[in-house]
């Protein structure tokens, strides 16, 4: 007897069901896209005890007639194709009849459709894969399905479910994910009674997003208004125009600051054509897009939609259609990295000050209120060596000088100018004639009101309106402008200048290199010199002149112009020679060539603990204002703090 065998349709279908339903969030998304392909615009989803015990989805699509609702429950049944053409331009959620089989194999399922031809409604009762009972029944238009006991006859699948928090955590992230992409239509999810989620439809995308998240999240974000790009294909081999194929694709969505910064991936929506999925390619072009705009190990807020033709896009490359491949994929690639970059650039935006909830302290909940005033009578100022130090400006060269005065013109703070040899005070800038706004608040302290000059601003182009007042602990440059005070990390700014005047001058090719009086010869590991001889072309591009001297080391002739000292080109050539290898080779050309260039500016830069004049203040704040992204450094640190003319007045409650 042979031993190959046809295995029996139970176990074929648990197989399946492996595939398809990993957890019950798996049977609530198979469940809720079919219930959006079926046109549905009120969706009600109810979990008890994180979906082990019950899963119902209610709808009220177009339903299902008695014959195919039987039919529904065979497997690679379905009404979305109907030959092997039809795969080539998937336009629906569900195509592959898999999902309905594939769940009442390892559940009690009951399903109640009734669809508009029909005067009754029909209801199918399905315990383990076998239908128990198939009955008509007076039902309204629509469909529910209701799952119990999932996993009940695979005890093996059932242990390897988490808590029913977490359970319930896939389920809602699910849902809200579909509410998103459908701002159309209703949502709701019930778990043991409670309203867990309940959106209404809405104009757009905007106004669903402040549905789901709230004002406070929609104001951290950008919006990515609707981007085309035109793919044109030459012309198919069975076309009798020869005109060639024009393929359009359309980028829409939502993306954070780079100052948002998420330690997993869990805040990316990605959408292609409706359909909810986790791809690698996609995910690449969002951290291309912020790359040196944030640290490595953190990942933006992005809610993306991608939309073009079905036959740019393949969605059978996964069991669960989670997963799909592009027909252009680096084109695709390309496209979303880029329009996400140039948004960014274009509104620039601020990260503002973390302010406290409530100006006053208040006692902790369960806390008596003499214990919360004992504790603060208690607390000890810091030390004087731990106080913040202030240089308003560099000290006086010759004793007698005098310090510089600080002019206050409304709200607005003008700084002294430096006198010099060639130099001669200069008067402070006035003040627009008609300023953009004007805050009236009432001086509870004094006899006349105050009126502050504010200009409400997200963008980091009021940068050329910064104004320098000093340095704090010689590291950070506070300044004034119209709205409010900002503080600028001086190293990183720095860098960031740095970083861009190196990336221009290598796509120009015009690095400035110096030549060093001694060749610096510098012994290298065998990882370390197969990496040098992989990027040993780009080296020589970002003006390292270095040649292999003797079998494990090289000789440096010349370095880029910006790097000071021998010790600084031996620590940034070791620094770049060090990317771990499974990274090297995951690199494109790009990003290697904007690590170089990250490592030889924040070597390059000016230092922490560096005093500097008015002048050189003014000139890096000027030169900030002249960068593509002065949000943050190459290694994704911000640059710069606001703290509003708004929270200064709030801080004093004079609003």
């Amino acid at each position: 007897m042979g031993r190959i065998r046809i295995l029996p349709d139970a176990v074929a279908n648990q197989i399946a069901a492996g595939e398809v339903v990993e957890r019950p969030a798996s049977a609530v998304k198979e469940l809720l896209e079919n219930s959006l392909d079926a046109g549905s615009t009120h969706i009600r989803v109810e979990v008890e005890s994180g979906g082990r015990r019950l899963l119902r989805l209610i709808d009220n699509g177009c339903g299902m007639l008695r014959d195919d609702a039987m039919l529904a429950f065979e497997r690679h049944a379905t009404s979305k194709l109907s030959s092997v053409k039809d795969l080539n331009a998937i336009a629906t959620l569900g195509f592959r009849g898999e999902a309905l089989p594939s769940i009442a194999s390892v559940s009690r399922l009951t399903l109640e459709t009734h669809a508009e031809e029909e005067q009754t409604g029909t209801r199918i009762e399905i315990a383990g894969g076998k239908m128990l009972k198939c009955e008509e029944a007076a039902l309204g238009p629509g469909t529910t399905i209701t799952v119990r006991d999932l996993f009940f006859n695979v005890p093996a699948r059932k242990k390897f479910l988490r808590s029913d928090q977490t359970e319930l955590a896939h389920i809602a992230q699910l849902c809200t994910h579909y509410s998103l992409a459908h701002p159309e239509k209703t949502f709701e999810l019930r778990h043991d009674g409670r309203e867990l989620l309940h959106v209404t439809p809405v104009a757009g995308l905007r106004d669903r997003v402040f549905q789901v998240f709230g004002s406070q999240v929609l104001d951290e974000l950008v919006e990515l208004d609707a981007k085309e790009k035109e793919l044109r294909l030459p012309p198919a081999y069975d076309s009798t125009d020869g005109e060639p194929e024009v393929r359009v694709f359309l980028l829409r969505g939502f993306i954070s600051r780079p100052q948002i910064q998420k330690m997993n991936r869990n805040s990316i929506f990605l959408f292609v054509n409706g359909r909810l999925i986790r791809d690698k390619l996609l995910l690449h072009a969002i951290s291309s897009a912020y790359h040196n705009l944030m640290p490595p190990a953190c990942y933006p807020f992005a809610l993306l939609f991608l939309d073009c033709d079905a036959e740019e896009v393949d969605v059978n490359v996964h069991p669960s259609k989670t997963e799909v491949r592009f027909r252009h994929s680096s084109m695709v690639h390309d496209f979303v990295r880029d329009v996400i970059r140039e948004k960014l650039v274009e509104s620039r935006p601020v990260s503002n000050l973390p302010l406290p909830n409530s100006p006053r302290p208040q006692p902790a909940a369960g806390l008596p209120f003499s214990e919360f005033t004992q504790s603060l009578e208690n607390f000890q100022p810091p030390p004087e060596s731990a106080r913040f130090e202030f240089n308003a400006a560099p000290e006086p060269a010759a004793t007698g000088a005098e310090l510089p005065q600080f002019t206050v013109h409304g709200s607005y703070i003008a700084p002294p100018q430096a006198p010099s040899e060639h130099h001669s005070p200069q008067p402070a800038p006035a003040m627009p004639s008609a300023p953009p706004s004007r805050l009236k608040v009432p001086d509870t302290h004094g006899d006349f009101p105050v009126t502050a000059s504010y200009e409400p601003s997200a963008s980091m182009d009021v940068l050329t309106d910064l104004r320098p007042l000093g340095q704090l602990h010689e590291s950070f440059i506070i300044a004034a402008a119209r709205d409010g005070l900002w503080i600028v990390d001086q190293h990183v700014a720095h860098e960031r200048i740095l970083f861009e005047k190196v990336l221009k001058a290598r796509t120009a090719g015009k690095v400035e290199r110096q030549q060093l009086l001694i060749p610096l010869v510098l012994e290298l590991s065998a990882e370390q010199l197969i990496d040098y001889a992989r990027i040993g072309d780009e080296l020589a591009a970002n003006g390292f002149d270095t040649e292999p001297f003797g079998p494990r080391s090289i000789a440096v002739q010349a370095a880029p112009a910006a790097i000071g000292s021998p010790v600084a080109v031996e620590k940034i050539l070791f620094e770049i020679l060090e990317i771990p290898e499974y990274e090297l080779r995951q690199m494109s050309v790009d990003d290697l060539r904007r690590n170089i260039a990250a490592t030889i500016a924040c070597r390059a830069a000016i230092k922490i603990n560096m005093r500097l004049d008015m002048r050189k203040m003014e000139w890096l704040l000027a030169e900030l204002a002249a960068t593509d992204y002065p949000m943050a450094c190459p290694h994704g640190r911000p640059i710069a703090l606001r703290y509003g003319t708004r929270d200064i007045l709030r801080g004093f409650h004079r609003i």
